[in-house]
């Protein structure tokens, strides 16, 4: 742009009455023109350049528009602006390569009112707008004050002439100072458009200090950066010349060059290391500490031993994230049969961090990540996978690193006590270290590995602390972008890090530290699923184990079953691999020997020989098979279990009820309560009145196991109906539900591992709450087609499908007048079996 130049003497009216209704319009990229200012204008596109030579041969006034979008080549008149400027063309000069340099000076505002040509180039009937000037004490104010900020931004501005700021606070006229402050400081394209818009030059006004003010701002913190830099630059050299005078004097007294080399060594360490800047300022003053320090001082190789710490740490180092969704996919297939609900989840949360990664943050995201220092604003989760032992928590963990492609690492928390453990200890102790959390990171070589924590149910406290309340900063997302060490005592950035965590219950983990987590549920195998694991992905991993091939060892399906009914009995596949494992070595023996020849198949009838006698049997039928025993089922940490209820009666006082079995209280309660039901409903239970008279014992194997809980409320009752009544249990039925004193069954959790427990133990028939039938769906498929379940709402039905059918014969005299519980009817009701 060149000076504006003064127009007063022309008569600007005149030339105003002889602008025409219908302007040519000239599209302006990236610029806008404003009136009174004079301006030259590079015209390269043909139809620009055809206008240009019209208007020359014409009346010299052409219609200036800014575009909306600077990269259209040819803009419609949809794409240009609707308020521009009327100027005038005053010189054209053309330059060798074709194109024109054109000065223009604009005249007045204008609005478009249509468009009436678009060919050759733009036209449009347009209609003159004159600002309005209000002549107030308001608008006196506002001139002043924007005169007073553009001297400000002008001093600020080296390349701006002192004759233009004293032209600037000479001006009087609103209009001009607005429009030349605009046209020659550093006003954007958008906000130099919104100036030419406003009606009112108070508005305009305004609107230009609030421009100017930031623009000020900025310069004024640029130039605070400029005079900081300049001054650390003198800091350097003065340090520079410091260092040599104390070399100078290190060489007259004799002292050698291997502490200038090492200190030198972790000057470029902590260059080179990416440290963050507290934690180089710290690093730097313990190095001049070190440097002054001889190597015979004892603090001297803690400091050593300190930086060595913060220069080796990945402060910058990362993996790039393998954000592919069918690789990962892949991956987890590869690596873990079913368990589709998780690997659902895991897959969802990669695909939102892919998502996030690919689109652009929005401006409130950016504040925010601004504010809370986050590194990755979409790595909020942290995972915890929730299972009985041996269903693949930690295998998941680094099926999960290897489909992102990060590095892997691994703390187990069981037993932990010392908080210390956690955060490290403080530098005044002797031998202090960093925590394990920093010994983890430094191990795995980048700031954003996969973090297995391993038993976070099985962190225990004592009075070093309590380790579980140290991981509230580590597992908080909007907490672990500042993780500090005791030991490092600087802000390490963990917010980066994918946690993942493993559990067998959550009953134990504080609330809080849950809180902080989502829950990932991993529940146990089937038979099905256990044959299908042991073919994948157990007998080829035995093999690669015990150096036998394919062709040499072979396990048919029938002979995994066997293993898994008579050798194993548990939610996972551990104990399955040991015994496919203890098989692959007895026949490696048997080939390093040379006494087979081709390939061994281990089928049904020579397990035994491979395994020993079997260790588990079908205990139901066994245990039922006398009068006042039942079978319950129970939810575990490690799965769900099968237990037997035992009744006995011995004479003593009315009443008297002995509880053995290590039960808590919960379960004791039920026990009462199954005792008063009975008592109170001896009619109804076809029992004679003095049936409860004497002592009652209740016993629940193992004695040693300690159990709880109110879901084998109606175990125990039809345990000490069975006994009273002298009908055994069924041996193919297990049964859980809480009983109240009015003999309703209440609904319980735990249903899938219960159920599970069933299955594996070789029950058919499970009797459980009609409130818990939605809790069938969560039960494979291949189970609620082997088994049957019946749903009950009352004791009654209850004892009618567990207990077996009285026998009755013309001799038997009964003691009873009318037995109430109905004989075996399994068909008698079918609307409460469950559908398969």
């Amino acid at each position: 742009m060149i000076p504006w130049f003064n127009m007063q003497d022309q008569n600007f009216d005149a030339m105003l009455s002889e602008i025409p209704d219908e302007l040519p319009i000239l599209p302006l990229r990236n610029t806008v023109a404003f009136p009174f200012i004079v301006m030259p204008l590079a015209v390269g596109i043909p139809r620009s350049i055809r206008l240009i030579e019209d208007v020359e041969e014409g009346n010299h006034l052409v219609g200036l528009v800014a575009m909306k979008d600077p990269s259209v080549e040819v803009p419609g008149s949809d794409e240009v602006h609707q308020i521009g400027t009327v100027a005038m063309v005053h010189r054209v000069m053309r330059t060798q390569d074709g194109t024109l340099t054109v000065f223009i000076q604009g005249l007045e505002r204008f609005r478009v009112e249509t468009w009436t040509d678009t060919s050759p180039y733009l036209k449009a009937q347009v209609k003159l707008i004159p600002d309005e000037v209000d002549d107030t004490v308001v608008e006196e104010a506002l001139r002043r004050n924007l005169v007073d900020v553009a001297t400000e931004l002008a001093e600020l501005i080296p390349q701006f002439p002192e004759e233009a700021i004293r032209f600037i606070q000479q001006l009087e006229d609103p209009r001009l100072l607005v429009y030349l402050l605009a046209s020659n400081l550093r006003v954007g394209m958008e906000d130099a458009q919104t100036i030419l818009e406003f009606e009112k030059v108070t508005e305009k006004m305004r609107f230009l200090t609030r421009v100017l003010n930031r623009e000020l701002e900025v310069r004024q913190i640029g130039q605070q950066i400029q005079e900081k830099a300049k001054e650390e630059i003198e800091k350097s050299q003065r340090e520079y010349y410091l260092r040599q005078q104390m070399e100078a004097i290190r060489q007259e007294l004799g002292e050698g060059d291997d502490g200038k080399r090492e200190v030198e060594e972790y000057r470029k360490k902590i260059a080179e290391a990416g440290i963050s800047e507290e934690g180089r300022e710290e690093a730097l003053r313990e190095l001049a500490r070190l440097e002054k320090m001889p190597p015979q001082a004892a603090e001297y190789w803690v400091i050593k031993t300190y930086l060595d710490w913060l220069t080796s740490l990945p402060w910058q180092k990362a993996t790039e994230d393998r954000l592919d969704i069918a690789h990962a996919r892949r991956v987890l297939d590869e690596d873990h049969y079913d368990l589709e609900d998780v690997k659902e989840r895991i897959l969802e949360f990669l695909a939102v961090r892919k998502l996030r990664a690919e689109r652009d943050e929005s401006e409130e995201d950016k504040t925010i990540r601004d504010l809370q220092g986050r590194a990755d604003l979409g790595l909020g989760a942290i995972l915890v996978l929730v299972g009985p032992p041996g269903v693949g928590k930690t295998s998941l963990g680094q099926s999960v690193a290897r489909a992102l492609g990060r590095e892997f690492t691994r703390m187990s928390l069981g037993g932990m006590r010392d908080e210390a453990e956690i955060r490290g200890h403080r530098r005044t102790y002797i031998g202090a270290m960093p925590g394990r959390i920093m010994q983890a990171i430094k191990r795995s070589g980048v700031k954003n590995p996969v973090f297995m924590l391993d038993e976070v149910d099985k962190i225990g406290a004592d009075w070093r602390g309590d380790p579980s309340s140290a991981l509230l900063e580590v597992l908080d997302p909007q907490q672990n972008h500042a993780f500090r060490d005791h030991y490092l005592d600087v802000d390490f950035d963990l917010s980066q890090v994918l946690f993942i965590c493993t559990a067998n219950t959550t009953s134990t983990i504080p609330a809080p530290l849950l809180d902080r987590m989502e829950l990932i549920h991993l529940d146990g195998y089937t038979e099905y699923d256990k044959v299908r694991i042991a073919q994948e992905y157990l007998v080829p991993r035995q093999l690669k184990v015990n150096g036998l091939q394919s062709q040499e060892i072979s396990f048919s399906e029938e002979s995994i079953r066997q293993i898994i009914r008579d050798y194993t009995r548990e939610a996972g596949v551990r104990q399955l691999e040991r015994q496919i494992g203890k098989v692959c070595r007895k026949v490696a023996t048997k080939v390093a020997e040379g006494v087979v020849d081709g390939i061994v198949d281990v089928n049904p009838d020579e397990i035994r020989d491979f395994l020993g006698k079997p260790r588990y049997r079908f205990e139901a039928a066994l245990r039922t098979e006398r009068p006042g025993v039942a079978t319950g089922l129970a939810w575990t940490p490690t799965g769900g279990e099968v237990l037997f209820v035992e009744a006995a009666t011995m004479p003593g006082s009315d009443g008297a009820l002995i509880l053995t079995g290590k039960l808590g209280e919960g379960m004791r309660e039920s026990a009462r309560i199954a005792l008063s039901y009975v008592e109170s409903h001896t009619g109804q239970l076809g029992l004679c009145e003095d049936a409860c008279k004497g002592k009652i014992h209740l016993h629940v194997p193992s004695g040693a196991v300690p159990k709880d809980g109110p879901s084998a409320g109606i175990t125990l009752v039809t345990a000490l109906v069975s006994l009273l009544s002298e009908r055994s249990v069924r041996s193919d039925v297990a049964m859980t539900g809480e009983i109240t004193l009015q003999g309703q069954v209440l609904p319980i959790g735990g249903l899938k591992l219960k159920v599970l427990a069933a299955h594996r133990a070789g029950l058919k028939t499970v009797l459980l709450p009609h409130l818990n039938e939605v809790d069938l769906d969560e039960i494979p498929e291949e189970v609620r087609n082997d088994m049957r379940f019946i749903l009950v709402e009352d004791m009654l039905q209850v004892l009618e499908h567990a207990l077996e059918p009285v026998e009755k014969t013309e001799s038997a005299p009964t003691s009873q007048e009318e037995r109430a519980i109905p004989e075996d009817t399994s068909a008698a009701q079918p609307e409460t079996v469950a559908p398969a």
